[in-house]
């Protein structure tokens, strides 16, 4: 059972980051263990069993970040990642990128967590476009809820040259790259306390409404066809 992250968590994340080299971790491995992916392990399979409980229709896994680096992106000499993160998502493969995840993160100054893609393909917003287009009033009905809530916010790249969307509320919506729902906080008490596994899946049950409307996307047909 999760029963928090300690400040020996904060305190191995900057060191790392002040000293992220072979030499360091091997020597910090077991604080690395005991501090931070022990927690994090725990979070996430409490998380994760109880969405499950809810949801499993879904199909859903749960992963944990590895601490080390993929070998082909270590450019700047630095092995190892400084925060560490869980994701509740469908099994896709490499495929996780461009499909919807929740999550929750972790580095040295603060945590996030929420729903969103990593990185969107382009034909997936083009078909929440050619959705909100043909329906905005549902869209609206579905993003309605945020508007009574400060828990999560939108966020994502948008593009340049702004699209003309059907109504002012699917504007903001209409304008973006890829997107996510996030809340992000700095590190502080909630995060040394068991609690914060209630609020994660408080706010992934509020959430999941919007993971079943992006989750369908890619089936819809493609709008430069229809």
């Amino acid at each position: 059972m999760f029963e928090g992250f300690s400040k020996q968590t904060i305190d191995f994340m900057w060191g790392l980051r002040l000293n992220n080299n072979k030499a360091w971790f091997e020597e910090n491995k077991n604080r690395f263990v005991e501090d931070f992916q022990k927690p994090m392990k725990a979070l996430g399979a409490e998380v994760f069993e109880k969405i499950q409980a809810e949801h499993a229709d879904k199909g859903f896994i749960h992963k944990v970040s590895r601490i080390y680096k993929d070998a082909r992106r270590v450019r700047d000499g630095e092995p190892y990642r400084c925060n560490l993160w869980f994701s509740i998502e469908k099994p896709m493969g490499d495929e996780w990128t461009s499909t919807p995840v929740f999550w929750f993160s972790l580095s040295p100054e603060s945590w996030s967590y929420g729903l969103g893609y990593y990185s969107a393909k382009a034909a997936t917003m083009a078909k929440l476009r050619a959705r909100i287009d043909k329906d905005p009033k549902a869209f609206e009905k579905l993003i309605a809820p945020l508007d009574k809530q400060g828990e999560f916010a939108l966020d994502g790249d948008e593009y340049k040259r702004k699209k003309e969307a059907p109504t002012l509320k699917t504007a903001p919506w209409y304008n973006k790259k890829s997107l996510s729902l996030m809340c992000s906080q700095e590190n502080g008490k909630e995060l040394f306390s068991r609690e914060l596994a209630d609020r994660i899946v408080e706010g992934y049950k509020f959430l999941m409404p919007f993971y079943e409307y992006f989750i369908t996307l890619d089936n819809d047909p493609d709008p430069k066809k229809v």
